[in-house]
């Protein structure tokens, strides 16, 4: 039930022509995004819920805040607020505080809503916004920095992920502010590739760097889940390449090639640490046991790792029959 209120929330905010109604499904997203949070077996997850109502709930109040003195404020104050506010509710840095750490709490099946569903609404309304191109250039630079450098020393799975999250939001604030019709395919991408890495992780049980070692008893699992981080960068011949791909050629058409290509350089870093994961469920081993050797149980994984990885393969193929 509170899965179905989630969605609706965000629907009701994508869909309304008001702010009223903007900020109500942005409560009701929240207030069912909390109860999914919550878990009687784990108190990180509770300490996670509330970290993540109060940041939330004080966005929101700042949203109302802003919204009834728009008159007195002027545009551009009144702009750089909502904007500053949808920052914070989708992670973005400098506004990224909360997110690791209230991930780091969460199961797999929370975090991964929080990494992609949790993100369309506040970046759907962000593109009805005129937009201040040094402020955003500013969060995106930040986020794709900051990301890739907290990220490179964690050993915490989570996250990882989280910081991973940071930084591609900084690719999907830029579609949006230059290219917005990329944005829907980078976000949809994005969240394939993100599910198929988390429900691997899921369903063998795995947390951190270390159990990789020993996490994998089938080679060919092995290398698919391994292959999926070079997707995650968007290295080519994989499916993370192609939304990359078409926003680096759009930037590069509408004449922003320094921006483009400080966003190429900010994108390796977090290429070393997919790189190191890569060898620790490849090549490292150990000898004793870290985990549990669960089996893949779910054809579920196995089929978004094999979409994930041959993806760009197949969608090309189809795009010279179209």
């Amino acid at each position: 039930m509170f899965l179905v209120t989630l969605v609706l929330g965000s629907l009701i905010s994508v869909s309304s022509s008001t702010w009223l109604g903007i900020w109500m499904g942005l409560e009701i997203n929240l207030l069912s995004m909390i109860p999914l949070m919550t878990s009687p077996l784990n108190a990180f997850s509770n300490e996670s819920a509330i970290k993540y109502f109060i940041t939330q709930a004080l966005a929101s109040a700042i949203l109302m805040f802003t919204v009834l003195g728009f008159e007195t404020m002027g545009l551009l104050t009144s702009t750089l607020l909502m904007e500053s506010v949808l920052f914070t509710k989708m992670g973005a840095a400098p506004f990224h505080f909360w997110f690791p750490e209230v991930m780091e709490g969460l199961n797999w099946s929370n975090s991964l809503i929080l990494m992609t569903w949790q993100k369309l609404a506040p970046m759907v309304i962000l593109s009805y916004l005129p937009l201040i191109p040094s402020f955003t250039l500013i969060v995106i630079a930040a986020s794709m920095t900051i990301s890739g450098i907290m990220g490179i020393n964690q050993s915490s799975l989570r996250k990882i992920m989280a910081f991973s999250s940071i930084n591609h939001i900084g690719w999907m604030l830029s579609t949006i502010m230059f290219v917005e019709t990329i944005w829907t395919l980078y976000f949809t991408v994005y969240s394939l590739i993100s599910s198929a890495i988390v429900f691997t992780l899921h369903s063998l049980n795995i947390s951190h760097v270390k159990q990789l070692f020993t996490a994998f008893d089938n080679n060919n699992t092995k290398l698919l889940f391994s292959l999926n981080f070079f997707s995650l960068g968007g290295m080519p011949p994989f499916l993370g390449f192609m939304p990359k791909w078409m926003a680096i050629q759009s930037l590069i058409d509408l004449g922003m090639v320094l921006t483009t290509l400080v966003m190429i350089i900010l994108t390796l870093i977090p290429l070393y640490y997919y790189i190191r994961l890569t060898i620790a469920s490849m090549v490292l081993q150990v000898e004793i046991p870290l985990t549990s050797k669960n089996k893949l149980n779910s054809m579920l994984p196995a089929i978004l790792n094999g979409v994930s990885v041959l993806g760009l393969i197949v969608s090309s193929v189809l795009f010279n029959f179209l």
